[in-house]
């Protein structure tokens, strides 16, 4: 019972730092909104225009691309999502981008998915 109590109280703090964020992080169509999303398996990553209210570009490690390869941890997966997110914005003409943690602490998986969407080439 103690440690359900404990999930849901992790959960409400997670979701109270989200809303914090979402009042002053704000995406449009020329600099949307990096969003980042991590379970215990798998990372989501979107691009949303906040203005129209679309998601303009996804990628997971669902993906046919990243679901059979391999990787040593999940920083090193994060890094990968964050990179192939950043060639595939790029190709759709977007450089520029607000980034998201999602109300997680900027460390780990959502630092390794920042800092490959840098080296891909989005600034933020």
């Amino acid at each position: 019972m103690k440690d359900k109590k404990h999930l849901v109280r992790n959960k409400n703090r997670i979701n109270r730092r989200r809303f914090r964020l979402r009042k002053t992080v704000s995406g449009t169509s020329e600099r949307p909104r990096l969003v980042v999303h991590r379970s215990l398996k798998h990372i989501e990553v979107q691009l949303v225009d906040d203005v129209k209210g679309n998601s303009i570009l996804g990628l997971s490690t669902l993906c046919k691309e990243l679901r059979d390869r391999t990787f040593d941890n999940r920083i090193s997966q994060g890094s990968e999502v964050g990179r192939m997110m950043a060639e595939r914005a790029k190709e759709k003409g977007i450089e520029n981008v607000v980034f998201d943690r999602g109300g997680y602490l900027y460390h780990g998986i959502i630092k390794a998915v920042a800092e490959g969407a840098r080296e891909g080439g989005l600034q933020f």
